[in-house]
């Protein structure tokens, strides 16, 4: 499991970030405080606090790098 920060402070951000990580078969968890949720369902994303930075936990055995780089313009320094 790796963990980034991602950054989806527009409706376009969470739309394109769902339709891009849906491609993977791998499972990705959304994280903000104790609430922790299912990255790919795009209502639940919208249940979360948007204005700050959210971790991202990616479960994924293969193709890490691969979805590092399709990750790429949601991640957060």
């Amino acid at each position: 499991m790796k963990t980034i920060k991602i950054c989806l402070n527009s409706i376009e951000k969470v739309k394109s970030f769902v339709n891009d990580i849906t491609r993977f078969d791998a499972d990705f968890d959304l994280v903000s405080g104790r609430y922790v949720i299912d990255a790919k369902s795009i209502m639940g994303i919208f249940s979360l606090d948007l204005s700050k930075p959210i971790d991202l936990n990616i479960h994924a055995q293969e193709e890490m790098d691969i979805i590092l780089k399709a990750l790429q313009p949601y991640v957060v320094e």
